[in-house]
């Protein structure tokens, strides 16, 4: 991959988390620090383009929700005796697999895996078929 590329794919992930904090931004001080991303970003992508960074900045809309592809990823995680983990869902309260939206630069199998370290702080790995031992762990991850 070419030093441009990577160049936009970083600043597009800057770009995606500044404006899922200015969605969820609750003081100004945080807005106007997410705003600052917003600007590096282009800033970035202007560099590795040789594009104006106002022209870069046109070329999005403001977020009004959550900003990655609307894909939820969940990851099926067995302990040694074949039990499925389940977390507590903060929005609802409810059981569930642990997981959540996709994010902007990463692969399912790496949100699979850091979703479940987020929710429960194990360290698992997704293998290429389908599921392989972590190798610090006693939990299987299965990604489908």
């Amino acid at each position: 991959m070419s030093r441009s590329k990577e160049l936009v794919l970083l600043a597009q992930r800057i770009r995606a988390l500044s404006q899922t904090g200015l969605v969820y931004s609750l003081s100004e001080y945080d807005t106007e620090r997410y705003e600052e991303l917003s600007r590096l970003s282009d800033e970035i992508t202007a560099l590795a383009t040789g594009l104006k960074p106002d022209d870069v900045a046109s070329g999005y809309r403001p977020a009004q929700e959550y900003v990655t592809p609307k894909v939820d990823i969940r990851a099926v995680v067995f302990n040694e005796k074949d039990e499925i983990l389940l977390v507590r869902e903060k929005m609802d309260g409810c059981w569930s697999l642990p997981g959540g939206w996709s994010d902007v630069g990463y692969s399912p199998k790496e949100v699979a895996a850091k979703e479940v370290k987020e929710e429960t702080g194990l360290d698992v790995l997704a293998g290429r078929d389908g599921y392989e031992q972590a190798s610090a762990s006693r939990y299987t991850l299965l990604c489908i």
